[in-house]
């Protein structure tokens, strides 16, 4: 099998959607404007819907790079079970438990200071989630993260 079939190692953060899309990416755009209101600042591709296998690479991926991260948001139907917290890296992360289905994370940093991923579902073909991947981390995207997943031909 071709090393590009193998997910990245875990906690790797991609830089950009040129990067190589995988199971187990996450891929960044942090705006330096404190209004971001409709626009994603990037997206996470999980490999399986186990939160407690998923998370702790993503969040010590997001610490490396923002600081600590102290809540997540996710929607409660995406997973197969959902604690209200875990600890990663030594540290608490409190999750919030959401039922909006809107295809989102939402990352907090210290108190205020908030994230928005899109989070494409495991199971989606490579194709479909490269180009939601890609479409998510575009600068001038301000698509919300379900029609991003319509559009990209996702399969939810």
């Amino acid at each position: 099998m071709p090393d590009s079939d193998y997910p990245p190692p875990a906690g790797l953060l991609a830089d950009g959607a040129r990067e190589s899309v995988r199971p187990g990416t996450a891929l960044l755009r942090l705006t330096a404007t404190h209004d971001r209101q409709g626009i994603l600042d990037g997206a996470w591709w999980p490999r399986s819907r186990n939160l407690t296998a998923e998370l702790p690479g993503l969040i010590s991926a997001l610490t490396e790079l923002l600081g600590p991260i102290t809540r997540i948001g996710l929607d409660s139907a995406a997973w197969d079970e959902m604690p209200t917290r875990m600890i990663i890296d030594d540290r608490v992360v409190h999750i919030d438990v959401f039922s909006v289905g809107d295809d989102t994370a939402l990352v907090t940093r210290g108190d205020q200071d908030h994230f928005s991923l899109l989070v494409v579902p495991p199971d989606t073909p490579p194709e479909a989630a490269r180009a939601a991947v890609a479409e998510a981390v575009r600068s001038d995207n301000s698509k919300p993260a379900e029609q991003i997943l319509i559009d990209t031909g996702t399969d939810r």
